[in-house]
């Protein structure tokens, strides 16, 4: 499959750029996040081999790695959809003729917005327990509430993005001359 650029995989209305905006700006703070666990892990692992000589690990890493990935890998989804990186089996749709293709890139779209919503949701669920519980972590003693609210965020902009994709690709389900779809059929 080709690659496709950011412009080419998104209309150039102003919603179109809007929300790849906020798509990139979230994957890019979780590409930070990322960074700065990897930087936590590597400082405590070279503290636990310097035991010996006064140093030791970073309390709590495994709490902030933990929170780190869930608020990294919340926040790319939003941009892998935009630029339909996620993973396409496209043996049979392939074959479909454009037309097909298009309504099942739609559907596909809307079981992903299905998806979305549900995970949002349940974040949201967890929050509010963690929230009514008062719960936190067991060596920094971070609320537990906080963490889930990072996640949250990529989750309401993923939630954002597959409202975007669903309201994009059915357009193109719809048009007179659907054009292939950004994945499957047509490439």
């Amino acid at each position: 499959m080709p690659a496709v650029d950011a412009a080419q995989s998104m209309d150039d209305t102003p919603v179109g750029r809007a929300v790849l905006r906020l798509a990139m700006v979230v994957a890019f703070l979780g590409g930070v996040v990322l960074v700065a666990i990897t930087a936590i892990t590597v400082f405590s692992v070279i503290g636990r081999a310097l035991i010996p000589f006064g140093l030791g690990a970073i309390p709590g890493d495994f709490e902030l790695v933990q929170a780190g990935i869930l608020f990294a890998v919340f926040s790319f989804l939003p941009w892998c959809h935009l630029e339909r990186g996620h993973a396409v089996v496209a043996i049979v749709t392939d074959r479909f003729p454009v037309r097909l293709s298009a309504l099942a890139e739609f559907l596909w779209d809307v079981a992903m917005l299905v998806a979305a919503v549900f995970v949002a949701l349940r974040l949201w669920a967890g929050l509010l327990d963690k929230l009514g519980n008062r719960e936190s972590t067991f060596i920094l003693r971070v609320p537990l509430w906080l963490i889930y609210s990072a996640g949250l965020v990529g989750a309401v902009v993923f939630v954002i993005a597959a409202v975007y994709c669903v309201a994009r690709s059915g357009r193109n389900a719809v048009s007179r001359q659907p054009v292939p779809p950004l994945s499957g059929a047509g490439e």
